[in-house]
């Protein structure tokens, strides 16, 4: 990790309509995250964390306050610039694999670039590269039907990584995998990390992620409650 700052937040509050009031589900957060992290935003339901990474991740915009990710004012974008940024910078790994059930590994994979200006030979390349990068290089002609949780996700990580994102932002990523599966899949988004300087930032309540984490942010009712940095100097991924 290196010391550049790629997102800043600056007393970000976020409301939501609630009957005849607003829900505060963020208040006076102050936050900067360097390139390169490998960082988790953890907490009990309700307390943020997902609001949070959505408006980092340009699903959302701030209430008040000012979030500048890779030197750009979430607030003030329009729609499509919002869409340029996740589709070029921002990579997404959720929950829920959200895998295309008719297509085959390759082409779920391959969808994450179909909107940028690469070459079909480009995108081969790119995709068979990130596959491997996964460990699934050998199955890429296969329905993701045909696939194991622990695989469907590697498949999902493949997609966010194709594109060769500054920001990897993973909900809950572990959360339908056994507990094999899902050092599997945190020892490769760790490897991803530390050979491509590629920031992660995850939600979760996941205590085996917890375990692979640089850095700590609590949440609580939607306010800062700590932040800690772990060492991992002696580990080996």
């Amino acid at each position: 990790m290196n010391t550049e700052t790629i997102i800043s937040i600056e007393n970000l509050t976020k409301q939501f309509p609630e009957g005849d009031g607003f829900f505060t589900a963020l208040k006076d957060i102050n936050l900067t995250f360097k390139k390169g992290e490998f960082t988790g935003v953890v907490g009990p339901s309700g307390s943020g964390k997902t609001t949070l990474l959505n408006i980092i991740g340009s699903l959302d915009k701030p209430t008040s306050g000012k979030v500048n990710v890779l030197g750009l004012d979430i607030g003030n974008l329009s729609h499509k610039e919002s869409a340029n940024l996740r589709n070029k910078h921002i990579g997404f790994i959720f929950q829920v694999y959200n895998l295309l059930p008719v297509y085959t590994v390759f082409e779920n994979v391959e969808f994450a670039l179909l909107l940028q200006s690469y070459t079909k030979s480009e995108r081969k390349k790119m995709v068979m590269e990130s596959l491997e990068w996964v460990g699934l290089g050998d199955q890429a002609s296969k329905r993701v039907t045909k696939l194991s949780g622990g695989e469907g996700q590697r498949v999902a990580i493949a997609r966010a990584m194709v594109k060769r994102p500054q920001i990897v932002i993973a909900d809950e990523p572990t959360a339908n995998l056994d507990a094999a599966n899902a050092h599997a899949i945190l020892k490769t988004m760790k490897k991803l990390n530390q050979e491509l300087n590629t920031t992660f930032l995850f939600s979760t309540h996941d205590e085996k992620v917890m375990t692979y984490l640089d850095r700590i942010i609590h949440l609580r009712d939607g306010k800062l409650e700590s932040e800690e940095f772990i060492s991992h100097e002696n580990d080996k991924v």
